[in-house]
């Protein structure tokens, strides 16, 4: 699943691709905003952890993975 996390007062937003499903992510979105952690958790597919404070948190898009096409394709 991609996670798109806009971060207030950063000129990019970061991207990942989690394999966590998109009500777990929710979930642990939902927890920081309601002041239940202070940090944003969450683990790319590589297994790499992102974390962002909760209170600099701007927005949190959630989408399908884009898929790469790679070939060949006849002329």
């Amino acid at each position: 699943m991609e996670v798109k996390i806009g971060v207030q007062h950063a000129p990019r937003e970061i991207v990942l691709e989690s394999g966590q499903n998109a009500e777990d992510i929710e979930r642990v979105v939902a927890e920081a905003l309601a002041g239940k952690s202070q940090l944003l958790s969450l683990e790319d597919e590589d297994g790499r952890k992102i974390l962002v404070p909760a209170d600099r948190l701007a927005y949190v898009e959630l989408g399908e993975p884009t898929t790469r096409k790679v070939g060949f394709s006849a002329l």
